[in-house]
């Protein structure tokens, strides 16, 4: 089986997020880390080149692949914020209808910037994926 391109690493996030442009995203970053710190407890740690996560797990599917992966974090992409919350937004319609403006892929909401959110249903969106993860992989302390 290969291996997960996005694995966690040693690299600095205070470092990382210091040095993401443009200024906006870098301070979004900054906030974010702070509200993920506040909402999980977790130190974070980099996975991959850009994706700040907290806690992980360690998944083995049907197929036999397996992995790790941290169990919610976030990218300051250049063109918007992914927030990663596993293990995925398919029953959170309601919060959702609350948050403000983003979009959303499978396991990850976009969000231009972090003032068109209501940062309240994000914190309990963030809890409320790392309860539903927990009920199908153990999570644990990066």
């Amino acid at each position: 089986m290969p291996q997960n391109k996005t694995r966690a690493t040693d690299a600095d996030v205070r470092r990382f997020l210091s040095e993401v442009e443009p200024e906006r995203r870098r301070e979004d970053g900054l906030a974010l880390d702070t509200l993920f710190r506040e909402v999980t407890g977790w130190q974070p740690q980099m996975w991959g080149p850009s994706i700040v996560g907290y806690g992980s797990y360690h998944y083995i599917y049907d197929s036999g692949r397996e992995g790790d992966m941290c169990a919610t974090g976030f990218s300051p992409r250049k063109a918007s914020l992914s927030i990663y919350i596993l293990p995925g937004y398919h029953d959170y319609g309601d919060l959702l209808a609350d948050l403000g403006k983003h979009r959303l892929g499978k396991s990850c909401l976009y969000v231009n910037k972090l003032a068109d959110v209501d940062t309240e249903v994000l914190k309990y969106l963030i809890r409320a994926g790392l309860e539903d993860l927990k009920k199908k992989w153990p999570v644990k302390l990066s």
